[in-house]
């Protein structure tokens, strides 16, 4: 049965095989995209409802809150799969519209470093909240 697409030459035996383009990603990058914008989901449903519990509460009260152990793993687990869904998702938009091989490995760098500085000032910010005491 034909799928309608020529082979590509460029790809190797090797690479058909196991499903690897020519960035040797695979499958690899779409799954991890799906994965973490379903942990995105059901970390969002608990960071919501720690959000509302928090409304109108005191300055001292929400300290006390982030400084749980559970409500400061779920705020790091939050910005983990945020984090790595943005980083993969913003490599695609840049993998399709920027043409330009080395302004888009510069973008693809650039975008990596934002999105670890992001992640590690939000956990800095998590960490010291709920160490503190």
């Amino acid at each position: 049965m034909s799928t309608g697409h020529a082979p590509n030459p460029m790809r190797t035996p090797l690479g058909r095989v196991r499903g690897l383009g020519s960035a040797r990603s695979g499958t690899e990058h779409f799954f991890l995209q799906r994965l973490t914008g379903f942990a995105n989901f059901l970390l969002m449903i608990a960071f919501v409802v720690i959000v509302i519990r928090l409304a109108g509460a005191s300055y001292a009260e929400t300290r006390a809150v982030l400084g749980h152990p559970l409500v400061a793993v779920i705020i790091l687990l939050t910005l983990l799969s945020v984090t790595v869904h943005m980083r993969l998702g913003m490599q695609v938009v840049i993998e399709d519209y920027v043409h330009t091989e080395g302004l888009k490995v510069l973008l693809i760098v650039l975008n990596t470093f934002f999105t670890i500085s992001i992640a590690l000032a939000g956990a800095f910010a998590v960490l010291k909240i709920s160490l503190a005491g």
